[in-house]
């Protein structure tokens, strides 16, 4: 199991690399195949989405079959060819196919890794042990960052999306012969997808799960480059080092909210405050869109570590989940949170299209107004949720 987990984990590296890398490649893509921000906003969008409308089919598939099959064969399928795919691109299409491709590769990992923890530890332990999984997987936005801007600049963006592609294969294979499939539960019960959103206590806390992830995952996975390009004419090391630096403020955070359900003695306003620091903070950006760059980064890194909260987020949603859709549950509570960074980010794209032409913060500052309220209305409904450690 130890094995097993360990090549989950570094499945869901793969899984937060392929969601951030587009930010420090904006640049080689804009030149190599004339690829404008508003259109890899649009392929980042669909990496979302794609993972998004997934999760339903991948909560059978875990409840069903089990996770070592269901993240092996869509990992080696979907990672690995939509990654080769990108490697031998020659225009936006390409592109657009091969996100779609690597968001279906992905979107089983983290979940398959959930669906374990939920089965086989004390429902006690589940926030610690989801936030570990997200912490690890976030090394991925680290290598997404300088590392990979310095690849593409030795070797070239496509080299390094065919080493990726080779990657994703291996570890796919891995997971196929180490990870062991819990027991399946012994009952009657039956239900589906559609009994969880028949319970009015999820109604107040998907709303948030939609939103809050948002904000950095679209300012992580491709904003901060272009705003940092754009605005302050930043070098490739520069944008490299400054989303390198996100990336870092993303797995502190999400250490950080790990054991606080136990420390505080609640999920709900833990969520709560991380979620409204967060929106202060990409506010903060919206009321002063050309602060220093330094500033700039700063926010963007408040952004990284407070946003980080979506392992305590599933942990909140899941405690009302009964075992027996235990796969259902958590996979629902992803499509909430991944497709709303699908969504947004299609939305962000247009804002920064209808924006041009004037002040050049101006695109990127409706951006940030744009996921700031979001988050405030999120967290008007999620105020009047019910809390639950159990």
């Amino acid at each position: 199991m130890r094995t097993g987990l360990f090549l989950l984990a570094l499945a869901y590296v793969l899984s937060q690399f392929f969601r951030a890398f587009l930010a420090v490649l904006a640049g080689p893509l804009q030149v190599d195949l004339n690829i404008t921000p508003e259109a890899l906003a649009f392929a980042s969008g669909l990496w979302f989405l794609s993972f998004a409308a997934m999760q339903i089919p991948v909560g059978w598939a875990l409840d069903t079959i089990g996770p070592r099959r269901t993240a092996a064969a869509l990992l080696l399928v979907g990672g690995g060819g939509g990654a080769a795919l990108f490697a031998l691109a020659t225009g936006a299409m390409h592109i657009n196919i091969a996100m779609v491709l690597i968001g279906i590769g992905c979107s089983p990992v983290l979940m398959a890794s959930y669906y374990i923890f939920a089965r086989e530890f004390p429902p006690v332990q589940f926030a610690t042990l989801a936030a570990l999984m997200v912490g690890v997987g976030t090394v991925g936005n680290l290598i997404a960052s300088y590392p990979m801007a310095i690849s593409a600049e030795l070797i070239g963006w496509r080299a390094s999306m065919g080493g990726l592609a080779a990657l994703s294969a291996a570890v796919a294979a891995g997971v196929a012969f180490t990870v062991q499939d819990p027991e399946k539960l012994q009952t009657d019960l039956r239900g589906s997808v559609f009994d969880l959103l028949k319970m009015p206590v999820l109604w107040l806390i998907l709303p948030l799960m939609f939103v809050h992830y948002a904000p950095a995952g679209a300012i992580r996975g491709l904003w901060i480059g272009p705003y940092l390009r754009d605005v302050y004419d930043a070098s490739q090391s520069q944008i490299g080092v400054a989303t390198l630096l996100m990336g870092l403020a993303m797995i502190l955070g999400v250490v950080a909210y790990g054991p606080l359900d136990r420390l505080v003695g609640s999920r709900k306003w833990v969520n709560f405050t991380g979620n409204a620091l967060t929106a202060a903070a990409v506010l903060a950006l919206w009321a002063m869109p050309q602060p220093d760059l330094w500033t700039a980064v700063a926010l963007m890194c408040a952004v990284g570590l407070f946003g980080a909260s979506f392992p305590m987020m599933v942990a909140h949603g899941r405690s009302f989940v009964p075992p027996h859709l235990t796969g259902r549950g958590v996979t629902l509570l992803n499509l909430f949170g991944i497709g709303g960074v699908g969504l947004m980010q299609f939305v962000s794209g247009r804002l920064h299209a209808d924006a041009q032409g004037g002040d050049v913060a101006a695109p990127y500052a409706a951006i940030f107004g744009f996921f700031g309220l979001a988050l405030v209305a999120g967290l008007a409904l999620y105020a009047f949720s019910r809390d639950n450690t159990a």
